[in-house]
């Protein structure tokens, strides 16, 4: 299961604005150093560099979406699962953060326009599609993460990150399987919803 979230998520992963700013994740050496001096700058790769960069941008929109999903969702179900990525996330961010100051990183503390756009438009959904569209974004985020999280651990230099990818996998995974279980059960309503079409009434016959 695990290898086919990965071949299909690797190609939404390389086409991140981020990571054509930073560096290619599939193209840079792992033992490309960073620039810098001193000992920190030393532990870490252009690999641990971008996966910083991209891991950070992608927890903050985890969490602000799952905010919203947890205010607006409909079903208890989308709304417990909202609360439990926005918890888990922050966490994840937090740790994050503390590793990439220890290390002399700066992450960014803001979205990028992806991100931005991404959430912009689920806002702006109506209350009807709202929830599916969340839980289709959370599929398709998952997998993203999942790939950067393999890819941080095949790539990366430093032990910190790569023991928070390694810590995290597990956890994106069992969110992704989450979110595909909700979109079935969501499409299944909305069958049970609609119901069978009317049967039509046949003409009366000409005379």
């Amino acid at each position: 299961m695990r290898r086919v979230v990965m071949v299909a998520a690797v190609a939404a992963l390389a086409a991140w604005p981020a990571a054509a700013q930073v560096g290619n994740p599939a193209t840079t050496a792992p033992s490309t150093p960073m620039p810098g001096t001193g000992e920190s700058a030393a532990q870490v790769n252009a690999q641990d560099e971008l996966f910083v960069r991209l891991a950070t941008i992608g927890g903050m929109a985890e969490v602000e979406v799952a905010q919203m999903a947890a205010k607006r969702a409909d079903s208890e179900q989308v709304k417990a699962f909202a609360r439990h990525l926005a918890e888990h996330h922050g966490q994840a961010n937090q740790r994050l953060a503390g590793l990439a100051k220890g290390l002399g990183l700066t992450p960014p503390t803001a979205l990028d326009a992806e991100h931005k756009a991404m959430r912009d438009q689920l806002e702006g959904a109506d209350d009807a599609a709202f929830e599916r569209a969340y839980v289709r974004g959370q599929i398709a985020a998952h997998q993203k993460l999942a790939t950067l999280l393999e890819w941080e651990l095949g790539s990366g230099q430093n032990d910190g990150l790569k023991r928070f990818a390694a810590d995290n996998l597990p956890v994106v995974l069992d969110h992704l399987e989450q979110a595909r279980a909700l979109a079935t059960q969501l499409t299944g309503q909305m069958a049970r919803n609609d119901g069978p079409p009317a049967e039509r009434k046949a003409p009366p016959p000409r005379r």
